[in-house]
């Protein structure tokens, strides 16, 4: 148990409840109070490991005064606290300013790292960012960035959260740096979820793109030559076009099981719960990794038995027989005497 209380800043992924790391899980397990945002991080990630006397906090229904309070209480109380972000928390999100407050109220304080969701969307699209022929860096460019064009006249692949309504702000920053209407983008919202959305797209499409998926919060582009989705053969019959958003994840296992071991501490809609709950464990956050190890681990097969050694006993030579007289010593005198008379 912490001496001071501790606050753990912890990326959550991209947002699917098995794409946090295990040091997170732990974390989030081991906390007393949890501060999210449902609309960055699925509800699903926080009831699959958050224990059930937890403090939920909704991070966007509270000011800041309220969550420095809240690490206030922290330190006198020696409480655990985890400060959930999307993605990786030492990539943004404010992260820098929320560790140097914490460190000034005497907070043990540590950043534990997570999937971006950039490297989420490049898996997605099977597609490597940094390809020598297309690109030599990835540039990430914040929502309320003003060098977008500056950053355009590079040439190189750039990832850019924006805001779905400021798009068309977006296409004409990219224009004016130098990309061309057709240059390659991806749109990425909430990739690794049961409602993400992945469409291949271009920069002169893009914004009719996002008002046809109605995608107004802020999405994730990636743009450039190294993100044009690769050329396969499509039968005659198929239908289906470029601008298509992939096929959306489905609920997983892990998702279904979570909803139903957890009660609801939120107003958010959670999946079809399983017919029996579970009932509650210790320690959540690991129930379900040791089930899915356990899935897929071959069963380890028992060695056969060594078979035993039969020891068989060498025949052994008969001692050599020796026919003693039992004669007596008179008798052999006569019988010699006999012989020399013949």
């Amino acid at each position: 148990m912490t001496t001071t209380g501790r606050v753990s800043f912890v990326g959550a992924g991209p947002g699917a409840a098995d794409l946090i790391t295990l040091r997170g899980a732990r974390r989030i397990a081991e906390a007393d109070v949890v501060i999210w945002a449902p609309s960055a991080v699925d509800v699903e990630c926080v009831r699959e490991h958050a224990r059930a006397d937890a403090d939920l906090v909704d991070f966007s229904r509270v000011t800041q005064e309220e969550i420095t309070d809240l690490y206030r209480r922290a330190a006198a109380s020696r409480q655990v606290v985890v400060r959930l972000h999307a993605g990786d928390a030492a990539t943004g999100g404010g992260v820098q300013d929320q560790h140097d407050l914490c460190v000034r109220l005497g907070l043990e304080v540590e950043v534990v790292p997570g999937v971006s969701v950039v490297a989420a969307a490049a898996a997605k699209i099977g597609r490597e960012l940094t390809t020598t022929e297309a690109s030599s860096t990835v540039l990430i460019s914040p929502e309320s960035s003003e060098r977008v064009q500056e950053f355009a006249a590079l040439q190189t692949t750039m990832a850019a959260t924006v805001s779905g309504a400021r798009t068309g702000q977006f296409v004409e920053k990219l224009l004016a740096g130098g990309y061309t209407e057709d240059t390659p983008v991806v749109v990425a919202y909430k990739v690794s979820q049961a409602d993400e959305v992945v469409v291949h797209t271009t920069v002169g499409a893009l914004e009719s793109v996002v008002k046809q998926h109605k995608l107004y919060r802020p999405t994730l582009f990636l743009v450039g030559a190294a993100v044009k989705a690769p050329t396969r053969r499509v039968s005659a019959t198929a239908t289906a076009s470029a601008d298509e958003p992939l096929r959306a994840a489905r609920p997983t296992r892990w998702s279904r099981r979570a909803a139903s071991r957890i009660a609801t501490r939120t107003d958010e809609p959670i999946p079809a719960a399983a017919p029996a709950a579970a009932p509650a464990e210790s320690n959540p956050a690991w129930t379900a990794v040791e089930e899915i190890q356990q899935s897929v681990r071959k069963p380890v097969e028992e060695p056969a038995p060594k078979p035993k050694l039969v020891v068989v006993a060498a025949d052994k030579p008969k001692p050599p027989t020796v026919n003693a007289s039992t004669a007596t010593p008179r008798k052999r005198q006569a019988r010699k005497a006999r012989r020399s008379a013949d």
